[in-house]
């Protein structure tokens, strides 16, 4: 049987939602079209984070193995997920990244994603990873500089972003679209993935 899991680094794994759909879940076909099935994936992913503990801070939701999604298993895989991981009572401190294929899941994970007024991280395949979901322009743009520069140091948000940058990443931090480190720097989801364990 496949294992959903497969690291994307050290400081991540992913969690591939086809292959978790034909091997635990024993569901025929990768298709994600009625909420029920929708709701028994986010079930599985949240057993699979579990066993995870505490050991990586971002998981990679893979979904370019599922062939259709619609709004309602949007709704429950994506949302739901993202939603139970942002307030303070979470039941662990990770975060997410999204894989998809953008004309097959874009508009139904956008359109979720902007009704309950979240965003994410998501590499569409072409390289780059975009901010989906509504922010603001601020916000958008100080997330651009993060994923560019990779990681901002502390102390360096004013000069890289402008007056207002440590609050602006504050909140994208708040958002849990960017990793705040101990030493109050601040690191691209993206980044963090990749790299070694943050400090």
């Amino acid at each position: 049987m496949t294992d959903p899991r497969h690291p994307p680094g050290r400081n991540g794994f992913a969690i591939d939602v086809g292959a978790l759909m034909r091997g635990r879940l024993s569901v025929p076909n990768v298709n994600l079209v009625t909420r029920p099935t929708g709701r028994v994936v986010r079930q599985a992913i949240e057993g699979e984070l579990a066993r995870a503990g505490s050991r990586v801070p971002v998981s990679v939701i893979d979904l370019t193995g599922v062939r259709v999604l619609d709004f309602s298993c949007a709704d429950e895989v994506v949302a739901k997920l993202l939603l139970r991981y942002l307030p303070p009572e979470r039941p662990g401190d990770i975060f997410f990244l999204l894989r998809a294929v953008e004309e097959v899941h874009g508009h139904a994970v956008g359109e979720v994603l902007a009704r309950r007024g979240l965003a994410t991280v998501c590499d569409f395949g072409d390289g780059e990873f975009r901010l989906l979901g509504p922010a603001t322009a601020e916000e958008r743009a100080a997330w651009s500089v993060l994923e560019r520069s990779e990681r901002i140091g502390a102390g360096s948000s004013e000069s890289l972003l402008g007056a207002g940058g440590e609050a602006l990443l504050q909140r994208l931090c708040e958002r849990r679209l960017a990793y705040r480190h101990r030493g109050g720097s601040a690191s691209a989801l993206s980044a963090l993935a990749r790299l070694p364990s943050p400090r």
